[in-house]
């Protein structure tokens, strides 16, 4: 499915770098957490996502078919209007192209299906972009996304939702989210193409659609050749998240970049609490021991706690401390699918209150370990503030 075509023809004719509208220039679309696109103003940029009307009760304008909601990207756009007045002033341009994208949307996905009868729950896409700009960080960085979907299939993910917006205006099959994913073969051709121009940033293999090593890796090895195209490149800094212990096959590769950061997800020391709401997850002795591992072949390690789950405190920031020197601790943000898993003897674990109380007992029994804890996209040693 070519969306960024699709998403670039709603705007027609206007093309990147145009001012669609007075005072807002087409910076490119987006293709990560929700589709739209990015527009730079003289307050700061601002994202315009787009959904099918009948996905969403909640949004800023509306075409016939279509709903646009904007997201500002800097405070100066927050406190403005624009926002609101640019996709007011978007419904017209799309409405009139809408029937035509959204039929070709539909015949592209007709021919999908009569290539794959029913659906495959892998399936192989062709990409126009690699690298994804992230605009709403106070530290500029790069995020690259091999697979969209992801089969680990965490109940709690909150990317379920947006991206299922995405594959049901792009006319994919509905699944159950875990069940599916999308391996963007030709990402390491597109990858080598735009690091000949890229600024040396920071780039993020993204874990908010999907994860990086998640089982297809193995088969299609997608992370692990835009690695080797990072590694041929300009030096840079890499960031890798991962709940699977697949990773352990790149460890080499991984210590030949000049500076690159390894980390797990690990919401819990307690793998029987990890079974029930991460099953198909590496263990938690699986996550602990690659980032043993990683950090003995020299590569900086981390790990990520998001959301808070039962276990001891201070075993795990025992835990911890052996094999990171930083760790990013969040809270969860709302049960998504998993509200079962929520049920009965969880049913706590759910509330905001006990989220909170939680990350500041595992910050408070790090920082006793010497461990730094941070918030935000990327660790604070490897954040460049923005010129």
């Amino acid at each position: 499915m070519r969306l960024h075509a699709h998403l670039l023809q709603l705007l027609a004719p206007f093309r990147a770098g145009d001012e669609v509208v007075p005072g807002a220039r087409l910076v490119g679309v987006l293709l990560e957490i929700g589709l739209g696109w990015r527009f730079r103003t003289d307050e700061g940029d601002i994202n315009v996502e787009v959904t099918l009307l009948a996905d969403t009760e909640r949004f800023a304008a509306r075409t016939p078919r279509l709903a646009l909601s904007y997201r500002a990207m800097s405070a100066a756009a927050a406190r403005s209007s624009k926002g609101k007045a640019l996709c007011d002033a978007l419904v017209p341009i799309v409405a009139h192209n809408e029937d035509a994208v959204l039929a070709a949307i539909e015949r592209e996905a007709a021919a999908e299906e009569r290539a794959t009868p029913g659906g495959r729950r892998v399936r192989e896409v062709q990409v126009e972009t690699a690298l994804e700009p992230a605009l709403d960080s106070p530290s500029p960085f790069f995020t690259i996304t091999p697979y969209v979907g992801c089969v680990i299939g965490c109940r709690f993910c909150y990317a379920q939702a947006p991206i299922g917006h995405m594959r049901r205006l792009a006319q994919a099959p509905v699944v159950p989210w875990g069940s599916y994913v999308d391996v963007r073969v030709n990402l390491p051709d597109v990858l080598a193409r735009e690091l000949v121009d890229a600024p040396p940033l920071p780039i993020k293999f993204c874990p908010i659609l999907s994860d990086p090593y998640q089982a297809v890796e193995s088969r299609y090895a997608v992370t692990r050749s835009c690695l080797a195209v990072i590694r041929a490149a300009p030096p840079r800094p890499v960031f890798v998240l991962t709940r699977s212990r697949l990773i352990e096959r790149d460890v080499e590769l991984l210590a030949a970049l000049p500076a690159a950061w390894v980390g797990a997800s690990i919401p819990t020391l307690d793998d029987d609490v990890r079974e029930h709401f991460e099953p198909r997850a590496a263990s938690i002795a699986d996550r602990l021991a690659f980032l043993r591992t990683l950090r003995a072949a020299g590569v900086e390690t981390f790990a990520v706690v998001q959301p808070m789950l039962p276990g001891p405190v201070e075993a795990f920031a025992d835990a911890l401390a052996e094999c990171v020197s930083s760790v990013s601790i969040d809270v969860l943000h709302g049960v998504q699918g998993a509200g079962g898993d929520f049920a009965d003897a969880y049913s706590e674990v759910a509330t905001e209150e006990w989220q909170r109380e939680r990350a500041v007992a595992l910050a408070a029994a790090l920082a006793r370990n010497g461990v730094t804890t941070w918030e935000g996209d990327l660790p604070p040693s490897l954040t460049t503030p923005r010129v």
